[in-house]
């Protein structure tokens, strides 16, 4: 039992190693409380007077937002008056405590307010553990050899060795901002009550927990429509991928057969509808099967639901994703058909091979694996392929017995509908994580099990 306790310690005792160096010392004692200070105890002052700075500016934004400086309003709530960081997290923590009035809160303005709180003193924790490494690592190097490398020969090393990092540095800081903030917030969100019913500012919204991911399991309107959308969304990617691709393979071997003439000629028709933009084609084909007004209907002298009927709208949107999906696949599988070496077909025949035997256990298997990757992307896109279902059925028909989906909806038109239609942000941002875990999961899983994979 001992034992293993020390063991802990061990463990525990080297992750702190791996934090703030090799042991604690005076120079990272002073580091912990002050930025910088432990550099000016080693006497390197160029690194003392950066670190420094760095803390200072965080200081300075604290002390010149808050109330001790502006003086504040008459009347205004305790936390107006908090700086910048410190109202940031309030707002976070709380969302907000006043409705109404000159001094209501916004709770998303808030809560986004207090991620780039967060987001930023995640810089800062950055900066404040690497200042006390190096005021410990400068320390015991002094310690052993009694040399230290001045504050100019560092900051040359790091040019040097982390030239990449230095450059791309404040772009980092930019992608925290513009891309992982809102990603952020949309999974926050989740984990509050903010929906049509409470909407800011005029209302607060609060946090609720797992109570929105309980409603999804328990309330049986949400389980069936999730249920439903999610298992039709998947029926959806696997025959929108496979289709396009079988459908673009078989073109690409019926055009570059030798027995086939004016090959650019069919290759040109052939990719014309990859090259008109695809909303113009689905807004065509829309009116084009059209029940009442269609030219489709009225050619045929019917009266056929192309796009009223659930399955025939399932029907029809697979159809018109194939038309816009195949010229895709039939340009990538000529351009990997061309490029294969002409001794591997030789050498088949020579072992007695007939056609049909080379092309599935020759070509087939080395197309697929060269392709796979792409084959993956291209589910993932049509797992959230919003255009094709937005603008051919808009999700209809409709289904009375989901909540807030049609018969075609997707999981990413569902999610739409909720948010643009029905202010529903909270459930919405719950079918963003799911889908989030479903396409990286099988994504992932897909990936890892490819030659192009395992090769690298």
């Amino acid at each position: 039992m001992q034992t293993d306790i020390n063991s802990l310690d061990k463990k525990r005792y080297s992750r702190w190693q791996k934090i703030f160096g090799e042991r604690m010392t005076k120079s990272g004692m002073l580091s912990l409380f002050i930025m910088g200070a432990g550099q000016l105890r080693n006497k390197q002052k160029g690194k003392a007077l950066f670190f420094f700075l760095i803390q200072l500016v965080y200081v300075l934004i604290e002390i010149l937002t808050s109330s001790l400086v502006s003086g504040g309003l008459p009347n205004q709530p305790k936390a107006w008056g908090y700086g910048f960081f410190r109202k940031g997290l309030w707002g976070f923590f709380t969302l907000g405590e006043t409705t109404g009035g000159r001094f209501r809160d916004n709770s998303p303005v808030l809560m986004i307010e207090g991620l780039i709180v967060i987001l930023l003193l995640g810089i800062l924790i950055f900066f404040w553990i690497m200042n006390i490494r190096d005021a410990n690592q400068t320390a015991i190097e002094y310690e052993k050899s009694g040399q230290i490398k001045s504050s100019k020969e560092y900051f040359k090393h790091v040019f040097e060795t982390s030239f990449a990092y230095v450059v791309s540095g404040p772009s980092l800081v930019l992608l925290l901002l513009i891309s992982i903030m809102p990603i952020l917030f949309a999974f926050f969100t989740a984990f509050t009550n903010y929906d049509a019913y409470h909407n800011p500012p005029a209302d607060l919204i609060d946090w609720v927990g797992l109570g929105n991911f309980v409603k999804v399991v328990q309330l049986p309107g949400w389980r069936t429509t999730f249920v439903g959308v999610a298992i039709w969304t998947l029926v959806w990617a696997i025959i929108a991928t496979f289709t396009t691709f079988f459908g673009g393979l078989f073109l690409a071997l019926v055009v570059n057969n030798h027995r086939v003439r004016f090959k650019k000629l069919w290759r040109t028709i052939l990719i014309l509808p990859w090259a008109i933009p695809g909303m113009v084609s689905l807004l065509v084909f829309k009116n084009f099967f059209n029940q009442t007004y269609g030219p489709l209907n009225r050619m045929l002298g019917m009266n056929i639901p192309w796009l009223n009927d659930p399955t025939l709208a399932k029907v029809t949107l697979i159809a018109v994703n194939f038309w816009l999906g195949v010229p895709y696949f039939m340009m990538l599988m000529t351009g990997i058909l061309t490029s294969f070496d002409k001794t591997i077909y030789e050498a088949a025949r020579v072992d007695g091979a007939n056609k049909k035997q080379i092309f599935w256990r020759v070509t087939f298997p080395i197309l697929l694996s060269q392709v796979m990757p792409l084959l993956i992307m291209s589910f993932a896109g049509n797992f959230n392929n919003f255009g094709a279902v937005f603008f051919l059925t808009n999700g209809s028909p409709r289904n009375i017995a989901y909540e807030y989906a049609g018969h075609t909806d997707i999981l990413i038109t569902w999610i739409y509908k909720m948010t643009k239609d029905f202010k529903m942000y909270n459930m919405a941002s719950i079918m963003s994580i799911l889908i989030f875990l479903l396409i990286g999961g099988i994504s992932t899983w897909n990936f890892m099990r490819t030659d192009a994979f395992k090769e690298d």
